[in-house]
């Protein structure tokens, strides 16, 4: 069974909408483009080494295409990007020039091509994937970077797929600049008690 890994990048009140670029998103007015760039640094580079690990990719068509547009001409950047199976969830796409991409219908093929091997699958951006992804229970682990801002306005994380779940950590750190890495795996159900004595 592969695992699904979720890595965001998101604010402390939890917006994940456009970090890397003022044009990469700006529907609902979104203002705010590009606001992880005033953190980065060469730590902060170092950091996302292991996330950029060579794995197979599960994407929404619109982070699909961003991606599609920038990687294929920078693949130095991330080393096997182009090698890589490129899954992504669309209704209105099935095909792409851009090597080994895999287009899927909906939550029954993401089920299947979670239980056709062993071969980790990370999730990069896709927010309203993300959300799908929450609401059906298919998130194994959540690698999260966050930022030390607040934006207000914007998608979010967790937002309307979010179900009650406990996660556990499983790795951690954080920058000179505060920007935190912060990793969970899926834990069990939510339980509730009485905090104090009784």
């Amino acid at each position: 069974m592969r695992k699904i890994i979720v890595i965001s990048m998101i604010s402390l009140d939890g917006v994940l909408q456009a970090p890397g670029a003022p044009d990469e998103d700006t529907s609902g007015g979104f203002a705010y483009g590009g606001w992880t760039a005033p953190f980065w640094d060469d730590d902060l580079e170092q950091r996302y080494v292991p996330l950029m690990k060579s794995s197979d990719l599960l994407l929404g068509r619109k982070t699909f295409d961003i991606f599609a547009a920038y990687w294929p001409k920078h693949a130095d950047d991330w080393p096997g990007i182009n090698e890589v199976t490129k899954h992504v969830v669309s209704t209105t796409e099935r095909s792409s020039d851009w090597s080994n991409s895999n287009f899927l219908s909906g939550v029954d093929d993401i089920r299947a091509l979670k239980a056709s091997g062993d071969a980790d699958l990370t999730v990069w951006g896709s927010g309203d994937l993300i959300q799908t992804l929450l609401e059906n229970d298919l998130v194994d682990e959540l690698a999260l970077v966050i930022y030390p801002v607040t934006l207000g306005s914007g998608k979010k994380l967790f937002d309307r797929g979010t179900i009650p779940a406990t996660f556990t950590p499983i790795d951690g750190a954080v920058t000179p600049s505060g920007v935190i890495f912060a990793r969970y795996a899926r834990g069990g159900d939510v339980e509730t008690g009485t905090v104090g004595p009784e």
